[in-house]
């Protein structure tokens, strides 16, 4: 029995068509910071919940011909009634190289399938740093980063219709993901 996946036949008369593919080059902390600013008496038993505020920013660069840096920034703030108790912010970076990809797959592998490679990493990052300030791991709800980039997408749609040269004064990224792109979305 092998483990290895054959793509199903061409119609006859038709070239195979290929799978996009995505290799994971690296992934590392670009940036990390935790805040605990009113330690030791931050840590103590609060009189309610906290609350907590999460979040989540994705980039991508190209570095050269089809590897980009795609970075996910993870930013989460707790606070009891006006106390702050911890601030934590994690950059954390993959170096991806794409394949055969048509152009209109480079975004969506950008900005969705390379943050839902990295997204468990910097969640973890984030839950130590937390408990290790003192307090209960923050434990980051997995996160829908097609639903959040159809989001963005439309909401960009909706900015370039009233402003058409809208795309070009952003420094958004080019659509075969050139440039630098960010999405910013809170939880």
């Amino acid at each position: 029995m092998s483990d290895e996946t054959t793509a199903p036949p061409a119609p006859e008369g038709q070239q195979p068509v290929a799978q996009p593919t995505m290799v994971v080059d690296a992934q590392y902390v670009k940036d990390l910071s935790f805040e605990n600013p009113n330690a030791p008496s931050s840590l103590k038993q609060q009189s309610g919940a906290p609350n907590i505020e999460v979040g989540i920013n994705t980039s991508a660069v190209q570095l050269e011909g089809s590897t980009f840096e795609v970075t996910l920034t993870v930013r989460a703030e707790g606070t009891s009634e006006d106390t702050s108790l911890f601030l934590v912010e994690t950059t954390y970076a993959g170096i991806f190289t794409l394949g055969e990809v048509p152009e209109e797959y480079v975004a969506p592998m950008l900005y969705v399938e390379a943050p839902r490679q990295l997204f468990p990493f910097a969640r973890a990052i984030v839950a130590e740093c937390v408990r290790d300030g003192g307090f209960p791991p923050l434990l980051i709800h997995p996160v829908d980063f097609m639903e959040l980039f159809q989001r963005r997408a439309a909401q960009q749609a909706e900015t370039n219709t009233d402003q058409p040269d809208a795309l070009e004064s952003s420094g958004a990224a080019a659509p075969n993901g050139g440039g630098e792109q960010k999405f910013e979305f809170e939880l």
